[in-house]
């Protein structure tokens, strides 16, 4: 079955970065597009960022475009978020999704992604 871990979480400083990562198991990792969602406490999970099968097309939300970057390395079947100048607003569970297409340029609000990792926690101080 499909197994996604995420991992590099932690408690940063506002302006800080982090770069989280997840490993991707049991699917043809290179020809799906995956993404990267986030849910903070009381609230409703949040879309990030998503990365087509090739890594050439990315597609952001505006709260992280600029600042947070998404990449893929189709070799070790892993992707990547890098998140730079974070927020206290940044603090979340980020979760990666692996979808069921190669790419999309829209925030279904993960309808379409069909396995999910358990999660990282990050949380930013101010």
């Amino acid at each position: 079955q499909v197994q996604l871990v995420e991992s590099g979480g932690g408690l940063v400083q506002a302006g800080d970065s982090l770069r989280l990562s997840c490993a991707a198991s049991g699917l043809t990792f290179s020809v799906y597009g995956m993404g990267w969602f986030r849910q903070a406490p009381g609230k409703e999970r949040e879309f990030v960022a998503t990365i087509g099968w090739s890594g050439v097309y990315t597609y952001y939300a505006d709260s992280v475009k600029g600042r947070f970057t998404i990449s893929r390395d189709n070799a070790k079947n892993t992707v990547y978020l890098q998140m730079n100048s974070l927020k206290p607003e940044d603090t979340a569970v980020y979760y990666c999704a692996a979808d069921s297409i190669p790419w999309r340029n829209s925030n279904t609000n993960g309808v379409g992604f069909r396995s999910w990792g358990q999660g990282t926690q990050v949380t930013v101080s101010s």
